[in-house]
């Protein structure tokens, strides 16, 4: 069964224990989908992917109402990728909810694909904006947030960004400009994974403690680990629930989370896989999603994590 809150299926209408095995079994079905779209190419951003599977598992399966047919959907929440190089992430996510079909995943950075490697808003339904040249998401977020106030939209809109994201001005520029509008229609989500494309992002700049700026940016501020689905899930239904400020969500992730042989590859930020290595990788997927063992992990990238 798939849960997803959509104008037919209400999260209260469904049990938390349900919520959550459903949710569970979509992030497996979107790391597997981004395996097979980087087995395409033979490298990637996979690490990234597998790392932020169980964030748009919830996102998109427990948070987001929309209508999958219907991706232009005047009401719809709107889910902005900031980072387009997580466009393989969010196309596993989109076939899985089922705006797009599982078999155009096959042509995933192919000539004339709408697929393209970077994620392009004129080329793919449900891709809200082109990112790539990182900082822009949160900025397009609250012109879209003040938008839609203005219409009287009860509409939400999410911005995934990443830690390295933080190091762009234009994202805090963004932030103020929210909190002082008092845009509690946005939610910011930060993929926290500690890497980015020069390095470990405390190596390159230091954003910690990142919690404590966003507070102080006049943010209604939660931590998890990203890679833990209940701990997610009751951090949306909070803010779900949260009024009179912009809400950030702060994700502690794992690159490659779900596979172990990925997971500690040193050269992670771009990763290669070998031809022989793309089976192995499906195998410990499922092995990992059988035996339950991620529920075991708690990822602490940064300081007081909040769980």
């Amino acid at each position: 069964m798939t849960v997803m809150t959509t104008e037919a299926t209400p999260v209260a209408q469904v049990s938390p224990a349900e919520r959550v095995r459903a949710v569970k079994e979509s992030a497996y079905r979107i790391r597997m989908h981004a395996l097979d779209m980087g087995e395409t190419q033979g490298q990637g951003y996979i690490g990234q992917a597998l790392g932020v599977a169980d964030v748009l598992a919830v996102v998109y399966q427990d948070v987001l109402n929309h209508r999958p047919h219907e991706p232009e959907w005047p009401q719809r929440d709107r889910f902005l990728l900031s980072i387009g190089h997580y466009a393989i992430a969010l196309y596993a996510a989109l076939a899985e909810a089922g705006v797009l079909d599982v078999g155009e995943l096959a042509t995933y950075g192919s000539d004339d694909s709408r697929l393209p490697m970077s994620g392009m808003a004129s080329y793919t339904p449900g891709m809200e904006i082109s990112g790539g040249s990182l900082g822009h998401g949160l900025g397009v977020a609250t012109g879209m947030a003040l938008g839609l106030r203005h219409q009287g939209s009860d509409a939400r809109v999410y911005n995934l960004l990443s830690d390295g994201e933080l190091d762009e001005g234009s994202t805090w520029e963004a932030a103020l400009a929210c909190a002082h509008h008092e845009l509690d229609n946005v939610t910011a989500i930060v993929d926290v994974n500690a890497l980015q494309a020069d390095g470990p992002t405390k190596g390159v700049l230091r954003t910690e403690p990142v919690m404590a700026k966003w507070e102080a940016f006049g943010w209604h501020a939660i931590r998890v680990d990203g890679n833990d689905i209940d701990a997610l899930v009751a951090a949306f239904d909070s803010l779900r629930e949260h009024r009179g400020s912009p809400s950030v969500l702060i994700c502690d992730t794992r690159i490659g989370c779900g596979v172990p042989m990925l997971e500690t590859r040193e050269k992670a930020h771009f990763m290669r896989v070998e031809e022989h290595e793309w089976q192995l990788a499906r195998d410990q997927l499922t092995t990992r999603h059988r035996t339950g063992t991620d529920s075991d992990h708690t990822t602490t990238h940064g300081e007081g994590l909040v769980r």
